[in-house]
């Protein structure tokens, strides 16, 4: 089945050879191609470029036709960080820290991410996917065509495998590309308290061999931070899973620096992920790594804490992504128009740069870079049609707007 998408005002991000990512200078670029076309075939892109340039069609069998009805195109957005397979929402602590509450504070009284996981482990598989589901259909419509998906509301064996196999699930039941990441190191559960030795034997000895026989974990991940898992943890559980062929993704950097970009860096991870907080060796690890420095700004803004120095990494020749830690404690929005905005007006980035960070940069840190991320001959067809806008620029600029009038992904109209 042949499609073709055709009077589009202006196609955003396309490449002629795919980029692994974007850095430094070239993230203030991007390419793209007004009153455009573009042709599919089979869920792949074929062929796009001018309709100056188009050749029409010869054989009109077989042939289905979209009008962008003068909208934009832009290759759909990659959520490289998430927790979205959750039970409840966590409006309480929100309220807490309007009154006054740090994120610590409730931590410490047996909220955030031990709240979560209670009420996770009560839950059952069937509810947590349908609710998962419906989650993970809302964020298409808004434009994300490939997601990563953490455990880590689990804490217990049982728990957290009841949450990679609603991720399986997820994955195939769902057009979109998904990617589960294994975080039973997130927090402490209270029967460990003051047993983190304990726990982490059970993460490495028992829950991760069985994560790696049942293929349930394409990345592990852990919450390096004071107060939760010191960088020695890290480099234990990392060098386990390297064993089992696992790569990392790992939390650090949210509140303090102590040395987990670095660890993450030299164990192999593909990202790291939140760096609200850097020093200058965290910066050197990063220059001529393979790892992907990644910007949760949603997180920032719900918690008023420190936005990650995006524009100083950029100015240091380093690639940045950017993605929406999607989560009910933290970050209770996967919609990464937002997060696009807020890379706008908060860290200063500009709609270049953004677009770059959403989609080309984001792919990488995700490991599918080859499928997606840009629109390019031979990547999947995961694209989203905005409405009539005068510029790239506005999608960013009008942030409380709903921009977005069709979402395709794989070749087909699925939003």
């Amino acid at each position: 089945m042949k499609t073709v998408i055709k009077n589009i005002s202006e196609l955003i991000q396309t490449e002629q050879t795919a980029r692994k990512w974007v850095a430094g200078k070239e993230m203030s670029q991007i390419s793209t191609i007004k009153n455009a076309f573009v042709e599919i075939e089979d869920g792949i892109i074929t062929s796009f470029g001018s309709m100056n340039d188009w050749k029409g069609i010869e054989d009109w069998n077989n042939i289905e036709i979209i009008d962008a009805e003068g909208g934009m195109v832009f290759p759909t957005y990659c959520d490289s960080h998430t927790h979205l397979v959750f039970a409840s929402s966590r409006e309480d602590e929100f309220v807490d820290r309007i009154n006054g509450l740090s994120y610590e504070e409730i931590a410490q009284r047996g909220g955030g991410i031990l709240n979560s996981a209670e009420k996770l482990q009560n839950t059952s598989e069937d509810h947590l996917y349908n609710i998962s589901i419906e989650r993970l259909n809302n964020l298409i419509k808004m434009g994300t065509g490939a997601i990563e998906i953490k455990s880590g509301y689990g804490l217990t064996l049982d728990a957290e495998l009841k949450i990679l196999r609603v991720i399986k699930r997820l994955k195939e039941n769902s057009e979109i590309t998904i990617k589960a990441t294994f975080l039973a190191a997130h927090a402490l559960p209270k029967e460990f308290k003051d047993n983190k030795d304990g726990y982490m034997d059970l993460v490495i000895n028992e829950m991760l061999p069985i994560v790696a026989k049942e293929n349930l974990a394409d990345y592990v991940d852990i919450f390096c931070e004071k107060g939760y898992f010191s960088v020695e943890d890290t480099k234990r559980l990392l060098k386990a899973a390297n064993k089992y062929g696992i790569q990392a993704k790992t939390h650090v950097n949210q509140f303090n620096s102590i040395g987990g970009v670095e660890a993450s860096v030299k164990l192999g991870a593909l990202s790291v992920d939140h760096l609200e907080e850097m020093k200058e060796e965290d910066f050197v690890s990063l220059e001529n790594s393979e790892c992907m420095p990644t910007i949760l700004p949603s997180c920032s803004f719900f918690l008023g804490i420190p936005y990650g120095p995006a524009t100083k990494m950029i100015e240091r020749r380093l690639p940045v992504a950017l993605a929406t830690d999607y989560n009910p404690g933290s970050s209770p929005s996967g919609n990464m128009n937002l997060v696009a905005s807020l890379g706008c007006t908060q860290m200063k980035m500009t709609p270049e740069q953004v677009i770059n960070a959403t989609t080309i940069n984001t792919a990488y840190a995700m490991g599918v870079e080859k499928e997606l991320g840009s629109i390019c001959v031979g990547k999947k067809a995961n694209l989203f049609i905005t409405k009539e806008i005068p510029s790239y620029s506005y999608l960013s600029y009008s942030f409380g707007e709903n921009l977005i009038n069709k979402v395709i992904i794989n070749g087909k109209i699925t939003a």
